[in-house]
């Protein structure tokens, strides 16, 4: 079974990131609104995850609270990676759990990235190396309960986010 994500012929997957190691860089013009990848791999819960947690490392993609789309195999882990690093100030955002879509028009030669905030509902916190004017330095797996996040982002989380945004207010 071919677990492979879908890159746009559009994005150049492992390219060299300003942001962190490899990068998705945008080698022609994208417009707003469209598909730039679809995320592939294997649903699987958490509990599984923390059993294949050294082979998968950062390649899997939560997708409800209890499951995720992640390889089971050190073969599928670079089929299934995007290479969206993360960014304060994103150019890629979420349709559905597994679409990922232009948030404005992206020039050729820039790194599409995507804030985590849109994608994860975990605990962890990370140092942000994204260099944006509008940087928070520190980016958490709770991100998404930020009002201004959700005021910026609007639709582009995933669809189990937005689930959890509406609970909430």
């Amino acid at each position: 079974m071919d677990v492979s994500t879908y890159i746009s012929q559009k994005g150049k997957k492992g390219a060299k990131s300003k942001i962190e190691g490899r990068g998705l860089l945008a080698v022609k013009p994208i417009k707003k609104g469209e598909i730039v990848a679809i995320k592939g791999g294997h649903i699987i819960d958490w509990e599984t995850l923390k059993k294949h947690e050294k082979l998968i490392g950062a390649s899997y993609l939560q997708i409800a609270d209890d499951f995720i789309l992640a390889p089971l195999t050190k073969s599928e882990i670079d089929k299934v990676m995007m290479f969206l690093n993360h960014s304060c100030s994103p150019n890629v955002g979420v349709r559905g759990e597994i679409t990922f879509v232009a948030m404005r028009d992206i020039k050729a030669g820039e790194e599409l990235t995507i804030d985590y905030a849109m994608i994860d509902d975990n605990n962890y916190r990370m140092k942000c190396s994204c260099g944006a004017r509008n940087c928070r330095k520190v980016v958490t797996g709770k991100d998404w309960k930020r009002k201004d996040l959700q005021r910026k982002y609007g639709n582009y989380f995933s669809t189990f986010l937005l689930a959890k945004i509406k609970r909430e207010k």
